[in-house]
């Protein structure tokens, strides 16, 4: 088993499907925009706030997911700041993870 869970054949096809992160809009203008918000917002928004944490954010979240939608993904009203453990458990949670049913 790899990260994730998968065994390394499932993780290569998941990959293959995804697309590379370039591909998926998260090329040289995202990582530019991603340095600028995070210089901007530097401590997590996700769920670290509402538990009265300071944490410094390393990445940037949509906060409804875009779904390949360009003009979503690129609305800074629908970004927020976080720190990698919030992130991955809120992505996890929208998409499915740990056996969970997707969300809308």
């Amino acid at each position: 088993m790899t990260d994730g869970g998968k065994c390394d054949h499932h993780r290569r096809e998941y990959e293959r499907r995804r697309g590379s992160a370039s591909a998926r809009g998260y090329g040289r203008r995202w990582r530019k925009a991603r340095a600028a918000f995070l210089r901007e917002h530097p401590i997590c928004e996700i769920y670290c706030k509402d538990k009265n944490l300071v944490t410094a954010s390393t990445v940037v979240d949509h906060i409804q997911p875009h779904r390949g939608d360009l003009d979503l993904f690129w609305d800074q009203s629908n970004w927020q700041a976080g720190c990698k453990p919030c992130h991955d458990s809120k992505t996890s949670l929208e998409d499915g993870g740990f056996g969970r049913t997707t969300k809308g």
